[in-house]
C-alpha cells in the first residue's frame, strides 16, 4: 500500500524518502529492546490463548474475550514457527512502523513531502506508539488499520470523476475497499468504530455532497453490519472491563501527554502548532485539507469515548491508541504553516531542504528529550507486572510435588506464560486445564471438593495478587471464598517472598492449640 500511495502521489523520490524514513525510524524504535525480558499479565494471556489449536481458541471466544477473536488467530499463526517474547511483540513492531508510514503518506498527499516527513517521524518518535509497538496486544494493528482506512478515505474521494470510470482505482472499488478495512479494524476491537465518526466529521467539515455521503454511509454501514455479531457477543461478556473507572479531568490530562509528549518542553511547542494549524480558515468548502481529516481523527473518538464512560465505563487510553496519528499531522501541518508565516515576521526562512532538516534536527531533539521515558519502557518492570521474575521466585521456592493454591485463579497466569518455575507442582483447585475447559485459567474444584482436597494437606503454598491478602477482600466466586476461609482458619503463614503484582507464602497447618497469630521465621 505504501509503495502504491507514493506512485499515485506523484513526488517522486522526495515523497518516498518522506514515508520510509519514518518506517524505518520506527522500526528502529520498535526493535530496539523488544526482548525486555518478561511478559506482563496481558501479553500473557494473548501468549497462552494464541498456542491453543483453532477450535480451542473458537471454544474460548464463546465465555471471554470474543473482542479480541480475531487477533488472537491472527497470532496463533504468527507463534506457530517459533513461539517466544519477540514472535509476540513482532506483529505490532511491523504494524507500528505501518502506522508511520500511512501517517507520513497522509502529510505527503495533502500538503507536501516535508510535511508528511515530519508527521511521520514526529508519530514515531512518540512514546506512547513506541510504548504500543512492543506490546503483545491488538492496538498497534488497530492503529496501522485506522490509518489504512483514512489513506482509503482520502484518496477515494480524490478520484476525479473520469478516472473513477476507466482509471483501476474506480470510486465504486475505493469505497469497498474502505468498508472492508474499516470491518477489519473493527473486528480487531470492536471500539475502532468511532473511527467512523471521526471520518463523518471530515465529510462534514469539508461539506461533500449528498452522493459522497450515500457512498461513505453504504460503506460505512456495511463495515457496522460485519460488527454486529461481535457487539452482541461481547455485550454478555461486559464484566471484563468492569474495573474500568469513568474518566475525569486527569483521563483528559493523561491522554494529551500521550499524544503530545511527558514534558512540559515538548506540550508547549505541540500544542501551538496544532494551534496554528486548525487557525482559520483552515478548511474551505470542497477542500480536503490536512486540517480536516487530523482534527477530527485526533479529537472524535477520545471525546465520544469520554462522554460515553460517563455513564457506561469503557474508556482507557489504549483503546483510541488509533487516533494519536492526527497529533503528529496537526504538528506538522502547524510547522508548515508557521514557515509559511516567517516572511510577514520579516523573519529570515531557510529554503528548500534547509526547511525539511530544520524540522528533522527538531524532531530529533524531541527524541532525545523522551529518551528517558523510551527507555524505561522496555524495561519488564515498568509494567504492571512481570510474569518472568514470579516463575524465576516460584522455580527457586517451590518443589516438585509441593501443593500450590492460585488465589485467585487469574493468577495462574503467571504458571500459563513460564512453566518452568512451576514444573512438577500440585495445582490444588484446577479441576480442568483452560484449553480443554474452554476458559483463559481453567476450572476450578467446587467447594466441597476443594474443602476435602485441602483437609488431606499439612502445608500449602499461596500465590496470591496483593489484595486478595487485604482483610477487605471478599470474592464473589464461592470458591475463592473457601480458599480463604480454610486456609485463615486451618493454617499459619510460615514464610513469605513477595514480587512485584505477586505475593507467595507458605503455610502450614496450625496445631490444636496454635494461636491465630503469624508463625513467620
Amino acid at each position: 500500500m505504501l509503495s502504491t500511495w507514493v506512485r499515485w502521489s506523484g513526488a517522486g523520490r522526495s515523497a518516498a524518502a518522506a514515508v520510509l524514513l519514518p518506517v524505518s525510524a520506527m522500526l528502529a524504535i520498535g526493535l530496539w529492546g523488544l526482548d525486555r525480558g518478561g511478559m506482563w499479565r496481558d501479553e500473557a494471556v494473548t501468549f497462552q490463548v494464541a498456542r491453543r489449536s483453532v477450535p480451542q481458541i473458537w471454544q474460548l471466544l464463546h465465555s471471554v474475550d470474543a473482542v479480541h477473536g480475531l487477533y488472537y488467530l491472527l497470532m496463533h499463526a504468527a507463534l506457530a514457527p517459533h513461539p517466544g517474547e519477540v514472535a509476540l511483540r513482532l506483529p505490532s513492531v511491523c504494524a507500528a512502523a505501518t502506522t508511520a508510514g500511512l501517517v507520513a503518506a497522509l502529510g505527503v498527499r495533502l500538503c507536501r513531502p516535508r510535511v508528511g516527513l515530519w508527521a511521520g517521524l514526529l508519530y514515531a518518535v512518540t512514546p506512547m506508539a513506541g510504548h504500543f509497538a512492543q506490546e503483545g496486544r491488538s492496538y498497534a494493528l488497530v492503529a496501522a488499520g485506522a490509518a489504512g482506512a483514512t489513506v482509503l478515505l482520502v484518496r477515494v474521494m480524490e478520484v476525479p470523476p473520469v478516472r473513477a470510470k476507466t482509471g483501476t482505482w474506480g470510486r465504486a472499488a475505493g469505497w469497498w475497499a474502505y468498508g472492508g478495512v474499516v470491518a477489519v479494524t473493527c473486528l480487531l476491537h470492536e471500539l475502532a468504530v468511532l473511527l467512523l465518526l471521526a471520518h463523518a466529521g471530515t465529510l462534514a467539515l469539508v461539506r461533500v455532497p449528498a452522493r459522497v455521503w450515500r457512498r461513505w454511509g453504504c460503506a460505512a454501514g456495511a463495515a457496522v453490519l460485519a460488527l454486529v455479531p461481535l457487539v452482541l457477543v461481547s455485550r454478555g461478556q461486559s464484566a471484563q472491563v468492569a474495573w474500568l473507572p469513568r474518566p475525569g479531568a486527569g483521563s483528559v490530562e493523561r491522554l494529551l501527554a500521550a499524544f503530545t509528549g511527558p514534558t512540559l518542553l515538548v506540550v508547549v511547542p505541540y500544542l501551538v502548532l496544532i494551534a496554528l494549524a486548525v487557525r482559520p480558515p483552515f478548511v474551505r468548502r470542497g477542500e480536503l485539507s490536512l486540517p480536516a481529516v487530523a482534527l477530527p481523527l485526533m479529537v472524535v473518538p477520545p471525546v465520544v469515548l469520554m462522554t460515553a464512560s460517563q455513564f457506561w465505563p469503557l474508556y482507557d487510553d489504549r483503546y483510541v491508541l488509533y487516533a494519536l496519528a492526527g497529533a503528529p499531522l496537526l504538528a506538522a501541518a502547524g510547522a508548515e504553516r508557521l514557515v509559511g508565516l516567517m516572511p510577514r515576521l520579516r523573519l529570515t526562512v531557510p529554503t528548500g531542504p534547509r526547511v525539511t532538516l530544520t524540522g528533522v534536527l527538531t524532531i530529533t531533539l524531541t527524541f532525545a528529550v523522551q529518551l528517558p521515558l523510551l527507555r524505561q519502557d522496555r524495561t519488564a518492570d515498568y509494567r504492571a507486572d512481570n510474569l518472568a521474575a514470579v516463575s524465576a521466585t516460584a522455580r527457586r521456592e517451590l518443589r516438585p510435588g509441593d501443593p500450590v493454591l492460585f488465589l485467585p485463579s487469574i493468577v495462574r497466569r503467571s504458571a500459563l506464560a513460564y512453566p518452568k518455575g512451576f514444573r512438577g507442582i500440585r495445582d490444588v483447585a484446577l479441576s480442568a486445564p483452560g484449553p480443554a475447559s474452554g476458559t483463559l485459567y481453567g476450572l476450578e474444584a467446587d467447594p466441597g471438593e476443594l474443602r476435602r482436597r485441602l483437609a488431606r494437606l499439612d502445608r500449602v503454598w499461596v500465590v496470591a495478587e496483593p489484595f486478595a491478602l487485604r482483610p477487605a477482600w471478599y470474592p464473589a466466586s464461592p470458591t475463592e471464598r473457601v480458599k480463604l476461609a480454610v486456609v485463615d482458619e486451618e493454617f499459619v503463614p510460615l514464610d513469605e517472598v513477595v514480587r512485584k503484582g505477586v505475593t507467595l507464602r507458605l503455610y502450614v497447618r496450625r496445631a490444636p492449640t496454635q494461636d491465630m497469630g503469624w508463625a513467620i521465621g
